[in-house]
């Protein structure tokens, strides 16, 4: 190659080089401007904010007419409500976005959604991957079997299949439980808890490990629901549900705690409570028959951040 070609040559690469770092730092910083957008200014910017929701009935869930409902619904309705005021917001659009056991994290850390309304066992581990909000329920881990199997407890199980629901904390206490006991089970992946509990009443597996409030949500919505029996030995002890948000969001942490103590602390929740727990919920009017915990009690009387768990 003649000298000024070479040279040429080397003077262009050069400059592709300047420009692809430039790029890329241009890149970077316009990445960490938009991650420095919190939450909150978003919202007040654009009027708008955005609610995940799931298919757990009485917590989230859509009806046949398009509308999303359920307690925890109307929870993150009325702290929306507040955080509009507090933004000085004439009106605040809620976006609600369908969100699955497997992906409800990776929405809240793309953007795709601000909380996520539903409920959310607050654990350790996962609070290494997500803030969690003041806890809004309670619930214990058993397993749902067909009543004519007369499986009550986890030896019942030994030997057995049992399905879990893909992105649950029930994965990791089943195959726990499964190592402790020596249980010998087979353990079934189902990708939503719908599919879970098809697959005890179709026999494909004996039971099916789930929050012990979903569980019987679903037994009243099933067909027969006489046909099904809750566990009377647990699969795991008393765990606290809060709503999802992005982590090192601070601010609009917060802010959203700071609504939910206030929500807690008002007369009107024990009616709120009443209203998805206690009374038929929509669309087949099933009562689930549950009074509030003294835990859930206590918990909203003096709300603190569960740390412990």
């Amino acid at each position: 190659m003649p000298l000024m070609l070479k040279i040429l040559s080397r003077t262009l690469a050069s400059v592709a080089v300047i420009f692809g770092v430039t790029h890329a730092l241009a890149a970077g910083i316009g990445a960490d401007a938009e991650k420095a957008v919190s939450t909150l200014e978003r919202i007040r910017d654009t009027g708008r904010i955005r609610i995940g929701y799931g298919d757990t009935a009485p917590f989230s869930y859509r009806l046949p007419d398009g509308q999303v409902v359920g307690y925890s619904i109307d929870l993150c309705r009325q702290v929306s409500e507040t955080l509009r005021k507090q933004l000085g917001l004439a009106s605040l659009q809620i976006d609600y976005v369908h969100r699955t056991p497997r992906n409800r994290v990776q929405l809240l850390n793309d953007g795709i959604i601000d909380i996520e309304c539903n409920a959310s066992t607050n654990t350790a581990e996962r609070r290494r991957s997500a803030a969690f909000a003041l806890s809004h329920f309670y619930a214990s881990t058993r397993y749902v079997s067909l009543t004519r199997h007369g499986l009550q407890t986890v030896d019942d199980l030994r030997g057995r299949s049992v399905s879990v629901a893909l992105g649950t904390v029930n994965v990791g206490q089943i195959n726990e439980l499964n190592r402790d006991r020596a249980l010998n089970l087979s353990v079934v992946p189902a990708d939503g808890l719908q599919a879970a509990f098809d697959l005890v009443e179709g026999g494909q597996v004996s039971a099916f490990a789930m929050d012990d409030v979903l569980l019987s949500a679903m037994i009243a919505a099933s067909r027969q629901p006489q046909d099904f029996s809750l566990s009377r030995e647990l699969v795991a002890a008393l765990q606290p549900y809060g709503f999802m948000m992005r982590l090192g969001d601070d601010p609009f942490k917060d802010a959203v705690n700071a609504a939910l103590a206030q929500i807690y602390r008002d007369p009107k929740m024990a009616d709120l409570y009443r209203r998805w727990f206690e009374e038929p919920i929509p669309p087949s009017n099933i009562t689930l028959h549950q009074p509030m915990s003294p835990r859930l009690q206590q918990a909203l009387a003096k709300p603190r951040e569960e740390t412990g768990i």
